[in-house]
């Protein structure tokens, strides 16, 4: 994966953000607000569910918090007092998480299955799948949540540039090139690529490069949209880097 010297986001892209999305989850209850809290769902409720599981919870209770967790954020109005001033949405979300969980710990459940309308369909058996498939158990709460939220962030990057390589008709090349961005293709040597495109060592190379500095612009656009200051961009890179890592 990428590493240090990243550029700064395209002007206007800052503006719209994973911070824009949870102040307008925040507001009271209409169209945009569920709107916004449904994308929130669909980005990030994984992480959230490995994070409650690593609590001790069975993957049951662990389905049931999860969903409850984000009806609550709609129903309770959790984001209303949201600030992006607070810096990292990753830290805010993993925050709202463990006091979630505290209070939890004092009262019964009042989310039944068929009962509130959840904002997010949640299918145990997915959900619990990929869970197990974890690879180590050792991961704290905090470090299994950042480690999936970064995998997630790195994957709608990889599936970003695809898209865009593919509407400039060069579907053939990124997937041949893609391992190149993944770690796939470390150590396959340059000429057995380009043998296989029909291209000249030189300019495989230089392919990769390019596909190497778009993917690079295109995480830094992913991470500017999570975190409050730009200046915080390289340092949330390098944190989410290590978590994948670790």
């Amino acid at each position: 994966m990428p590493d240090g010297g990243f550029p700064a986001p395209r002007a206007g892209r800052f503006a719209t953000t994973r911070w824009s999305l949870v102040l307008a989850a925040g507001q009271k209850s209409n169209a945009r607000s569920a709107e916004a809290l449904a994308s929130l769902c669909e980005m990030y409720w994984y992480p959230v569910y490995a994070f409650i599981r690593r609590q001790g919870n069975r993957a049951e209770e662990g389905a049931d918090l999860t969903q409850e967790f984000f009806s609550r954020v709609l129903e309770k109005n959790y984001l209303h007092d949201a600030d992006p001033a607070r810096g990292r949405f990753r830290a805010f979300l993993c925050g709202s998480i463990r006091h979630f969980l505290s209070n939890e710990r004092d009262r019964a459940r009042t989310l039944k299955r068929g009962g509130n309308q959840p904002p997010i369909s949640l299918e145990v058996e997915t959900a619990e799948g990929t869970y197990q498939l974890e690879p180590r158990d050792d991961l704290t709460p905090e470090k299994l949540f950042d480690r999936r939220w970064a995998l997630i962030l790195l994957e709608r990057v990889l599936a970003r540039v695809r898209e865009e390589q593919v509407s400039a008709g060069k579907a053939g090349l990124f997937d041949h090139l893609k391992g190149f961005l993944t770690g796939d293709s470390e150590g396959v040597p340059y000429a057995d690529v380009a043998r296989a495109l029909g291209m000249s060592e030189g300019a495989v190379k230089v392919a990769v490069h390019r596909l190497r500095r778009h993917f690079r612009d295109t995480l830094v656009e992913e991470i500017a949209e999570t975190v409050s200051d730009p200046a915080d961009i390289d340092a949330e890179i390098a944190y989410l880097l290590k978590a994948v890592s670790e």
